[in-house]
């Protein structure tokens, strides 16, 4: 669950990395007493996530700055859309304008993302989850796109639950150890409530894997076939997940393999950010300096 106080860390962070001691081109230019209203607008279709995130940073940045958020996270919009309206002191939505869009940005970019391999799936029963391929800081806020994108979550972190990659078995098998024998030591080590998975990457490791009593087993870039042949393998005595190989070109095939989970690091480690601007209309001319302008902001 994304907190409110995740978010605030998040965009003081951000703040002080962009303004560290204010906006020196907007405090020179901008006369203080200019106010604006600003209209977050889409540049091209796509799904929204970080109505809380735009929030934060105009709280953040002016408490006075209005903010009329005209969509919600998880809303498809078309190209033209105006997501959000911000109204207060010009120097303030000037400053906070670039974080808000760089975050919004990419969150509705994560969630357009999942969005398209959501609906790739449709028919099957197979669901689409995050990976920890996240950005470092960001993985609460992508996390919660990838949710209002219609996708699931994986496990946040390594303290979450086990999952033993094939690394961990390469390190166990130099050891001496079987698969078997080391995955029931683990478990007699863990809480009953631990959720534990294991990755495995050809189909002759399942029976070894199932006999410790796992919750689910990774399939890892096995093609089609071999995870229609690993689903029957399983056969329900757990989860079946799969890794690897997956884009939108292949999700829907790996969906009718009839496995119930399919990870997508691409959701979230290479992402697009969608195409929104900040279209600023400022007017001081009740104050006697006469000027109003409305321009797009970069």
């Amino acid at each position: 669950m994304l907190t409110d106080d995740a978010i605030t860390e998040v965009v003081r962070l951000a703040l002080r990395e962009d303004a560290p001691w204010g906006d020196v081109t907007s405090e020179a230019l901008i006369p203080e007493e200019a106010t604006a209203t600003a209209s977050i607008v889409a540049r091209e279709e796509g799904v929204l996530s970080g109505v809380r995130v735009l929030r934060a940073v105009a709280r953040e940045v002016d408490p006075l700055v209005e903010v009329d958020v005209l969509a919600a996270d998880g809303d498809r919009f078309a190209a033209g859309q105006t997501l959000a309206a911000l109204r207060g002191s010009a120097r303030s939505i000037l400053r906070a304008e670039r974080i808000a869009l760089n975050l919004v940005q990419r969150l509705s970019g994560i969630a357009t993302l999942t969005a398209r391999y959501v609906a790739l799936t449709d028919g099957t029963s197979a669901q689409i989850v995050d990976t920890r391929k996240t950005t470092p800081g960001l993985r609460a806020l992508e996390r919660d796109a990838v949710v209002a994108g219609g996708g699931r979550n994986h496990r946040f972190s390594l303290s979450d639950a086990v999952l033993v990659k094939d690394n961990h078995l390469a390190i166990l098998l130099a050891q001496g150890f079987s698969t078997t024998e080391a995955l029931l030591a683990m478990k007699a080590r863990l809480s009953h409530t631990t959720h534990v998975e294991v990755e495995v990457d050809r189909l002759d490791q399942i029976e070894d894997v199932l006999a410790a009593g796992v919750d689910t087993i990774m399939l890892d870039n096995f093609s089609p076939d071999d995870l229609v042949r690993g689903v029957e393998q399983v056969a329900g005595r757990a989860l079946v997940e799969a890794s690897g190989g997956v884009s939108l070109d292949t999700v829907a095939a790996i969906a009718r393999s009839g496995v119930d989970l399919i990870s997508v690091g691409a959701l979230t480690h290479s992402v697009r950010a969608l195409d929104l601007g900040l279209d600023v209309a400022i007017d001081v001319a009740s104050r006697g300096r006469g000027f109003a302008t409305g321009f797009a902001a970069v």
